[in-house]
């Protein structure tokens, strides 16, 4: 009795069991998480702190490196990079893929417990943590404005209401704001006024900072009442500020309106964002690494109208960037390529059997297989995402195979004569074996993925366990439902009368098995002939996956375009707005542009020469053009702008790597020694803009920084009793926005700055007007006879490092038409004409990383595949022989798909590689079902071996012809898709159909003669 029996004869147990398979699939499809990729995230961390005023090495070598050395000694990390800028530190920490994201945030935090004692005690406050990858892109931007309202109130809103409140919703890993205007109270001294006056800054500050406090002052508690005790000791707004008595001079007092005026404005006043070309706050959110994008954004949405009611009716809100709006139409895109695969397939049955029931038959298996492998799919915590979408889109070829070649068999038994309930057994009972063997075979190419380690490996896994889920439980219904069905409903039907349109159908099936048998004579007659052209479409085949140009991931439309702004590394922040204002015009005026924004100042690892933009396009079907078209015109667009270089890019789904760079793949140098690394870094970038392969090359390294030398006389200084911290603290009083003391209110902290008026802070001249009071003396001494002011060559903007060392990062984006692996060949041979000194190494981080790594594995992957596909084979059917014979079915649908991927301009990427990686499992079940049944025939019926693969190739034409083009179905529509990320789909489907149509057209003759061969080589080594 076979596998089947017990469910052919108890319909109604096979029935409910059926049942409760799809209501399984219908309760788990709408749980699935939306997502655009599987999950393969790094867990990443970035760890800020601020040092206001404070240049880039004195951030790198007091803030960053201390914390540096901590962090290096934290096992599980991959990458450390850190950038310093000034006034500001932030280093990036990316984990193994394995390491729990929470567990390494408690080693971080131990990490810079250790690293406090080092550090300054002058920072306004300890760093900060995120779990964040920096380099990702925002899941959202939410512009936050008034018109009526000043920024730094607008500012007050958005960081206390609503960046407070959207960080604490699930799956929000930090959110930004872009431009910040924190309210301040700003002190701004006039140093002449002072001087004649007796003060000096260092004074002032110590003053300031007792002028208002809000510390206890404790309660009164009598015999029958206590009174809390309440003061006005603390100054929230300028104008209090102004009448603020500082000291007393010839018995008058000196206020602060005496020496300068105080001022509401921002923390920092070096800061500016726009949207859409005006001035405005922006909140841009990130998500935690691991959370769902689309989960994520839904709860920020459905928080936003209660966060609103919390602001002022003048503060308007508005999300302005949706990652999702993309992931979205391509989720939905991939849904309708499911269905209308589906249909297809059923048509083709359709077409192919010429019976209503002989075609829902199998039409009931797919959707049956579809909600069975839903529900395996939430109980292993999968997303239905761009993979596995695709993976049930290919899955419909494979569970249709299994129900069309059971439904041939039995009805092959009905035309016999059989009663359909006998067919149903004996065709189950002959064709089982075969269904498993082909199933096992698939599934067996895909441990290799499974096995995968790194971004690959998480990458692919869960497409390679959807696929195999399917072919599992398409088994199953195969095998249970499919014969029972069979049984019940099936008959024979050249005993009934048709139409014209049956047997015009049936003449053309007829008139293609007599042209396929006079060939298969023919190829049999020419063996020799056959083997020869068998041999040359093997060599084709090595030598098309030769000369295909290689790549990691296809270029995705994401709808979102981000760009970075260079200028002079000496500009003003004045000069920088003007310039971010002029690239903001040009971007206004591109149709395909729905909202940009664009800030600068130096913060968060950004110097005040650079600029940073998003821009959100409008809906694919509303634009002229693929954001990569944007990108290109945008470049010959911004090119007209003087004193300014925009760099763009699109952001992609597989974002590798923690460095945000301006252009899209990274070459960084590393050296210990920092002015060898300054010298060879111009150079190699020379070499790179010089490559074809290659275009919008840009460094981060910035060394040409406006810089002013003061060199401090310390003979001098030493005979006014004047120490250089005395010297060094007057000179961040007057120049640094120092923050001297803090006010309070019942939501947030702000700060009181110090600083000179800004008319003076422009000027070197203001050196001369500023004194400081000297001990031995008494009297007051100019700056300028302390202090000789020289310009310095060039300055540091910026203080890169990775693993400790400096570096430099060089980003480029691709030619049209250039594949990643040809530009990291014409990189290395650029490296290697450098002459660079062994010490200086140079190294692809990010994607470009990865894209090395996999392709050094991709030939190794598939010889991995058919070694599983040959062991699997070679167990279930006891021989070491006829899995060769299967085997020989794929060097010709490896040309196909290779031919067809070049001749559509794709390159062999990790999508491609799961195309072919599918064809070597679709395209060896036709030698499975020739073979088996020549194997049968010989063993039961004693048939010669050359009678047998005639016989089994003419039985097996129609099964073989219906498979093929299901699964030619199934990936025609991810080939001709032309809807939001079909970009991603195509080469999948490019893939599949070229190898299909080619393997198709010569497995058929090629499979049986090899057959022979092998059993005359048999036979001789007997």
């Amino acid at each position: 009795m076979s596998v089947s029996a017990p469910f052919i004869l108890r319909p109604v147990a096979t029935t409910l069991l059926m049942v409760a398979l799809l209501l399984a699939g219908l309760v788990a499809f709408p749980q699935l998480a939306v997502a655009p990729l599987p999950q393969v995230d790094f867990p990443t961390i970035v760890v800020s702190t601020t040092l206001p005023g404070a240049d880039p090495q004195t951030v790198a070598s007091s803030v960053t490196q201390p914390l540096e050395r901590q962090f290096s000694q934290i096992a599980g990390v991959s990458q450390l990079t850190s950038t310093s800028v000034l006034g500001s530190s932030s280093i990036t920490l990316q984990f193994d893929l394995e390491r729990s994201i929470d567990a390494a945030a408690q080693d971080v935090q131990a990490a810079i417990n250790a690293a406090g004692g080092q550090l300054p005690k002058t920072l306004p406050g300890p760093p900060t943590y995120r779990k964040v990858n920096p380099a990702d892109t925002p899941i959202l931007i939410i512009a936050v404005r008034s018109d009526g309202l000043p920024l730094p109130q607008v500012d007050d809103c958005a960081d206390t209401v609503l960046a407070q409140q959207i960080s604490r919703i699930p799956g929000v890993g930090q959110v930004s704001i872009g431009g910040e205007q924190k309210p301040a109270v700003r002190i701004q001294i006039d140093p002449a006024r002072l001087a004649a006056l007796g003060l000096d800054l260092e004074d002032l500050r110590g003053t300031i900072a007792e002028v208002t406090t809000n510390a206890p002052k404790g309660s009164l508690d009598g015999d029958r009442r206590a009174v809390t005790l309440y003061a006005n000791d603390q100054f929230t707004s300028a104008p209090p500020w102004n009448d603020a008595v500082l000291a007393y001079r010839n018995g008058a007092p000196v206020r602060v309106r005496d020496i300068g005026r105080a001022v509401d404005g921002p923390e920092n006043a070096r800061m500016a964002a726009w949207v859409d070309g005006r001035r405005a706050i922006y909140l841009v959110i990130y998500k935690q690494p691991g959370a769902n994008v689309i989960e994520t954004v839904d709860r920020v949405r459905a928080a936003l109208p209660q966060l609103q009611t919390a602001i002022p009716p003048s503060v308007q809100v508005e999300v302005v960037i949706d990652r999702t709006t993309t992931i979205r139409a391509s989720v939905a895109d991939v849904e309708f390529t499911l269905a209308l695969t589906i249909g297809l397939v059923v048509l083709v049955i359709f077409l192919f059997l010429r019976n209503l029931w002989a075609t829902v038959i199998p039409g009931i298996a797919v959707p049956l297989s579809l909600a069975g492998t839903a529900a395996l799919m939430y109980l292993a915590h999968f997303s239905l995402d761009n993979l596995s979408l695709m993976a049930l889109t290919i899955a419909v070829g494979f569970v249709v195979d299994d129900a069309i070649v059971m439904l041939e068999n039995v009805y092959r038994h009905l035309e016999e004569g059989k009663k359909p309930l006998q067919a149903a057994l004996d065709g189950a009972r002959e064709i089982g074996f075969t269904i498993i063997s082909i199933s096992l075979s698939l599934v067996a190419v895909f441990i290799p993925l499974l096995l995968m380690s790194g971004v690959v490996g998480r990458l692919l896994r869960e497409f390679a366990l959807t696929v195999s889920m399917a072919i599992a439980v398409s088994v199953v219904v195969s095998l249970t439902l499919t014969p029972m069905l069979c049984a019940r409903v099936l008959k024979d039907e050249h005993k009934v009368r048709h139409g014209r349109l049956y047997w015009a159908f049936e003449r053309g099936f007829e008139a293609m098995l007599a042209l396929y048998r006079h060939g298969l004579d023919r190829v049999l007659a020419h063996q020799r002939l056959t083997l020869a052209g068998f041999a040359a479409t093997l060599a084709v085949t090595a030598a098309l996956f030769v000369a295909i140009p290689k790549g990691f991931f296809p270029q995705q439309d994401t709808g979102v375009v981000f760009g970075t702004s260079d200028a002079a590394q000496d500009i003003s922040f004045a000069e920088m707005s003007r310039r971010t204002l002029a690239l903001g015009q040009v971007l206004s005026a591109d149709p395909a542009i729905a909202h940009w924004t664009g800030s600068i100042g130096a913060a968060s690892g950004q110097t005040l020469n650079n600029g940073r933009f998003f821009m959100a396009l409008a809906p694919r079907e509303q634009r002229d053009a693929t954001a990569q078209a944007v990108v290109d015109r945008l470049r010959r667009a911004t090119a007209g702008v003087v004193g300014a270089t925009l760099y763009l890019q699109v952001p992609q789904d597989l974002n590798v790597g923690g460095r945000l760079s301006r252009t899209q793949y990274q070459y960084t140098l590393q050296d210990a020694d920092l002015d060898e690394l300054n010298r060879f870094a111009p150079l190699m970038l020379e070499r790179m803009r010089a490559l074809p392969e290659l275009q919008d090359v840009a460094s981060d390294q910035q060394t040409r920084g406006g810089a002013m030398t003061l060199t401090i006389d310390r003979d001098q200084a030493a005979r006014f009793g004047i120490r250089p911290q005395l010297i060094d603290d007057t000179l961040y009083d007057a120049f640094g926005q120092r923050q001297v003391t803090q006010y309070f209110t019942q939501l947030n902290s702000y700060h009181v700055v110090m600083e000179v008026l800004p008319e003076l802070q422009g000027s070197p001249a203001t050196l001369d007007q500023i004194r400081l009071h000297s001990p031995s003396t008494g009297g007051a001494v100019p700056l300028s006879a302390l202090v000789r002011a020289e310009p310095a060559p060039a300055g540091l903007l910026a203080v890169n490092h990775q693993g400790q060392f400096p570096a430099v990062t060089l980003s480029f984006n691709l030619r049209p038409g250039v594949a990643l692996g040809d530009a990291v060949e014409a990189i290395k041979r650029a490296e290697a004409a450098l002459d660079k000194p062994a010490a200086l190494t140079g190294s692809f981080q990010g994607t470009a990383q990865v894209f090395q790594q996999s392709l050094a594995t991709q030939p190794w992957l598939i010889l991995a595949a058919l070694v599983s596909v040959y062991l699997i084979l070679g167990i279930l059917y006891e021989s070491f022989i006829h899995p060769l014979t299967i085997l020989s079915t794929l060097p010709s649908a490896g040309a196909g798909a290779l031919a067809f991927l070049m001749l559509g301009g794709h390159d062999m990427t990790l999508i491609a590689l799961i195309g072919i990686l599918l064809l070597i499992g679709i395209v060896k079940k036709n030698g499975i079902m020739i073979v088996d049944f020549a194997i049968t025939a010989q063993r039961e019926r004693g048939l010669p071996p050359h009678e047998a693969i005639r016989e089994a190739s003419l039985k097996r034409f129609r099964p073989i012809m219906m498979t093929t083009c299901a699964a030619l179905l199934g990936g025609l529509p991810l080939m001709l898709g032309t809807g939001t990320g079909s970009e991603l789909r195509q080469p999948l489907g490019v893939a599949m159909v070229g190898g299909l149509l080619v393997s198709q057209a010569l497995t058929l003759f090629t499979t049986p003669v090899i057959y022979l061969w092998f059993e005359r080589l048999r036979h001789r080594a007997r």
